[in-house]
């Protein structure tokens, strides 16, 4: 405990605080469709596919626009830049609690993506966090702030009650309290010492195509435009992070080039990728396949997300003694293992719940482990690579409820879905442990004479 008293002294706390505020209600908005769509479907016919993208949306805006909301923060103050995203996080709320009638399925899709705006405040709460903090903590800081993903226990508990009383529509209009909370936090406490370069005008610029493009992609997928069925909603995460790719700075493409970038955007979709789309689509897993009431599921959705949640920081934490990879060489085994099992078995009720638990437990991990190397790697870029790698986390997120229910509507069962997921994170083991020795080189800041601390190749005096 003392050790944790004086990692947290040795920064600022209140801007710590300030970031885990802002990214805990973007959460909380990011995935309220989730535990909303059962009662959506009652107003809305639906098939399990449509269920699926319903739901996937909003996370596909959070990955894509982590990119070009990561650009922006190197550019301009993080703390203004987490102002208009609660206020563009806060327009779906006010639409439907607002709105007359029953909203339409296209109306959804298209708040969806700015739903996905909360999501992508990622891209700027762990780079602001960081910067109020010396390099030897890093793993604990950013898995302290990022614990905001705990937002995910208030969707469970909050949304299917009011719900159930009130109407879905109404229902998310619970979120604006939370998101003026983290509003007046963001102006009275956080404080943003990140290094800025680059064109500001030009990163809003991105950032804005970037929301009003994904909104075109989304509305033609929907219309067919790229294909009907299952070829357009796959080919979604492709056009949108080309749209990103296309407007970032083209010195900051550089790092896309890089054969690291691209494990751990993979490893990323895995972990992260695992959280955010089971927590998007568990609701509908446990009623489907075991016949759990809304309200239960809905709870037990909460749960799962705050074990996920609550261990983030300690999968930081372990990685700050023995490195995130040692760390994720054995939590992508654990998920692929338990991803297999689930395929191969489909247990019965206590079982699979059983098995939920330790795979959220491996997720929750895995991200707090995979974001301890972002700034040892990646010394003075965490903005762009946390949106870039957020991005990745986010795609991966998209695909397991879109996924999910293509295999439920097929084969009438979730294990090909399963399988895939399965197969995806022993990839990642496999690329994880032929890496391992080339990654320990920097997988660790070293102390160096004088007090300094090397993250990255560049020396810190604390």
């Amino acid at each position: 405990m003392s050790t944790l008293t004086q990692s947290l002294k040795s920064g600022n706390w209140r801007a710590l605080v300030a970031c885990f505020l802002y990214f805990d209600t973007g959460f909380t908005v990011w995935v309220m469709l989730g535990p909303l769509a059962p009662f959506i479907g009652k107003d809305i016919a639906m098939t399990p596919a449509q269920t699926g993208f319903l739901v996937a949306v909003p996370v596909l805006g959070a990955a894509i626009l982590r990119v070009t909301l990561g650009n922006l923060y190197q550019a301009y103050d993080g703390r203004k830049i987490a102002l208009m995203g609660l206020t563009l996080s806060a327009i779906p709320s006010v639409v439907l609690l607002l709105m007359p009638g029953t909203p339409s399925y296209t109306l959804l899709l298209v708040l969806g993506v700015f739903l996905g705006v909360g999501g992508a405040s990622f891209a700027v709460a762990l780079p602001m966090a960081g910067s109020n903090y010396p390099p030897k903590v890093q793993g604990l800081v950013l898995g302290l702030a990022a614990a905001g993903n705990i937002g995910a226990v208030l969707d469970g508990f909050m949304f299917p009650g009011l719900a159930e009383h009130y109407g879905w529509a109404h229902a998310a209009g619970a979120a604006l309290p939370l998101l003026a909370l983290a509003a007046l936090a963001l102006v009275f406490w956080a404080k943003d010492q990140g290094v800025k370069s680059g064109s500001a005008p030009r990163a809003f610029s991105s950032f804005f195509i970037t929301v009003f493009g994904l909104v075109a992609l989304v509305l033609c997928v929907h219309a067919g435009a790229f294909g009907e069925g299952r070829a357009g909603v796959l080919l979604l995460p492709v056009l949108g992070a080309l749209l990103a790719i296309a407007v970032l700075p083209r010195h900051y493409r550089g790092v896309l080039g890089e054969r690291d970038t691209w494990v751990i955007m993979l490893v990323y979709s895995i972990t992260f990728g695992g959280f955010v789309g089971m927590s998007s689509y568990v609701t509908t897993l446990l009623i489907s396949l075991y016949g759990m009431p809304r309200l239960e599921a809905g709870l037990f959705m909460s749960l799962l997300a705050f074990l996920g949640a609550l261990v983030r920081p300690i999968g930081g934490l372990v990685a700050d003694r023995i490195s995130g990879v040692r760390a994720l060489v054995l939590l992508l085994a654990a998920i692929s293992v338990i991803d297999f099992v689930f395929a191969a078995w489909m247990p019965p009720q206590g079982a699979g719940i059983a098995l939920l638990v330790l795979v959220y437990l491996c997720f929750g991990l895995g991200n707090g482990a995979t974001f301890q190397l972002v700034p040892q790697r990646w010394q003075g870029k965490t903005g762009l690579m946390s949106g870039i790698i957020g991005a990745a986390g986010g795609i991966g997120g998209f695909y397991l409820p879109v996924i999910m229910g293509m295999a439920k509507e097929s084969t009438g069962s979730y294990q090909m879905g399963f399988a895939t997921f399965g197969a995806l994170a022993a990839l990642a083991f496999v690329l994880v442990v032929a890496l391992r020795t080339h990654w320990m080189s920097w997988a660790l800041p070293k102390e160096v004479p004088g007090g300094a601390v090397l993250a990255g190749g560049v020396a810190h005096v604390e």
